[in-house]
């Protein structure tokens, strides 16, 4: 789990994980938590819009937090890397 961008040979060894465990191009699920009251869920929707992507939120039990759950079509490895970064520059957003 990180909320800051990890360095660059994170992101190398991320690469060839994904390679490694699927088909491309193929489904990806990303995973999010963000912080309820805040527009980080609508920045994050700005990111993935255009594509085929489909969301599922789920609201903490004292709602101060929302689970974001992202399934979406990609083509490479480096597509998912590159929506990890743009969502990662946003505030208050917690990658799993």
């Amino acid at each position: 789990m990180f909320s800051k961008p990890p360095d660059h040979s994170f992101y190398e060894r991320f690469e060839q994980q994904l390679e490694e465990s699927q088909k491309w191009p193929g489904q990806y699920l990303f995973k999010f938590i963000v912080k309820s009251n805040t527009t980080a869920f609508e920045q994050i929707q700005s990111i993935f819009k255009g594509s085929n992507a489909k969301f599922s939120i789920k609201d903490s039990s004292k709602k101060t937090y929302q689970s974001i759950s992202i399934k979406v079509h990609l083509n490479e490895p480096e597509d998912v890397i590159k929506k990890y970064k743009e969502v990662l520059r946003i505030e208050n957003v917690i990658a799993l």
